[in-house]
């Protein structure tokens, strides 16, 4: 009966996965890096997702995904009585799922307690099996903690998790699951899990952005991650966008290069049309996004500039554009650099025949800090 139901789940799997168009997403390396568009925040019905972890593959392949997490909750079983719990089976049935293929699959696991350090992910594992969920009275069909539940319960989990040299990040900081004592996000907890080394990073975006939680990263110097979270296909959820991504800028594309990316902070989020990252990141991919081309002319005795840029990215870049001379046709200098289409503007006035022009320019949907957008400068060698 249970491989019955086990080829129910994937025969479903195949169907709904092959139903819809793909979603895939480009953006350029930035020097001295590769960009790899991740999700580490992922579940199947070994927790309490709806599809069989070879689904979050395919699902990956077809969005164009090169890094996903098999992060299914460590103490939570749905189907308690089709799936034997092994925690490790997620990663097993996916990375087998993914041979020859382009995708790194990561094994991990949610560590789940309603009360602090609430929700956060361990990706690296090598045995998801071995951390302990002592905190928990039952876990099949229904979540029920202990009554009494003791720290070193609590924190049993991660200190696991830090043997196996895992990278912990908190889970979609907020208040609907919280322990309604205490309005903390970031609780004393927290602080010592952080200053043991093995909290690491956090959620900004968990399918939307979370301005509590990027205040909590610039606070703490946490590693910026933005993951879908996904229980079901998530074309249901951003059918009429794209899903949430971390961009992961790597020396090399293996699980270790990821994994060094991740540690030494070097990522990016990607979510609606807006990029979250810290200024070098930020920059460096805004950067790098753009081709620039230029033409000095004399137009009815006037010396001008026409400069094209393209965008070769897929993010649609809004921006306000500023520079010691005056921009044709474009109010305040502000105009939206579409993907992949050329823009041209005209810089006119030219009269002292500069041989550098200095572009400020304000990128309002690029965001390196919770109160403060991208402002950069392009340089036109002429």
């Amino acid at each position: 009966m249970k491989n019955i139901n086990k080829l129910l789940l994937i025969t479903a799997s195949l169907m709904v996965v092959n139903s819809y168009a793909q979603t895939k997403m480009n953006f350029p390396d930035i020097p001295g890096y590769q960009t790899l568009k991740c999700d580490f925040h992922l579940h199947t019905v070994y927790s309490d997702g709806s599809v069989w972890p070879n689904f979050r593959v395919m699902e990956a392949l077809r969005d164009g995904l090169d890094v996903i997490a098999m992060t299914d909750h460590i103490d939570f079983e749905s189907y308690p009585e089709f799936i034997e719990k092994d925690y490790n089976k997620p990663y097993e049935i996916a990375g087998k799922a993914a041979e020859g293929k382009k995708l790194i699959v990561i094994n991990g696991g949610e560590i789940s307690p309603r009360v602090s350090p609430y929700h956060n992910n361990a990706i690296f594992l090598k045995d998801v099996n071995k951390l302990p969920i002592d905190y928990m009275q039952t876990t099949e069909k229904k979540f029920v903690m202990k009554d009494h539940i003791d720290k070193k319960e609590l924190i049993a989990p991660f200190l696991e998790a830090q043997k196996q040299d895992a990278f912990v990040f908190y889970n979609h900081p907020g208040y609907a699951w919280w322990d309604k004592k205490d309005t903390a996000i970031f609780t004393g907890l927290h602080k010592e899990l952080h200053e043991k080394g093995i909290i690491k990073g956090i959620e900004v975006v968990n399918g939307r952005y979370n301005i509590i939680a990027h205040r909590i990263a610039e606070k703490y110097n946490l590693t910026l991650l933005g993951n879908s979270d996904a229980h079901a296909d998530v074309f249901y959820t951003y059918r009429t966008s794209h899903r949430p991504v971390t961009l992961a800028f790597v020396k090399d594309k293996t699980e270790e290069g990821v994994k060094e990316a991740l540690k030494k902070k070097r990522t990016a989020v990607y979510v609606d049309d807006f990029i979250i990252a810290r200024y070098p990141e930020a920059d460096a991919l805004f950067k790098a996004s753009l081709e620039t081309s230029f033409e000095k002319r004399v137009r009815n005795g006037e010396p001008i500039l026409s400069v094209t840029i393209i965008n070769k990215s897929d993010v649609p870049y809004s921006i306000r554009m500023t520079a010691p001379y005056n921009i044709e046709n474009y109010p305040l200098g502000q105009m939206i650099l579409k993907p992949h289409e050329p823009r041209t503007f005209v810089v006119k006035e030219m009269w002292d025949n500069p041989s550098l022009i200095e572009l400020d320019v304000e990128v309002y949907n690029v965001v390196v800090s919770p109160e403060q957008n991208l402002r950069t400068k392009i340089q036109l060698q002429l």
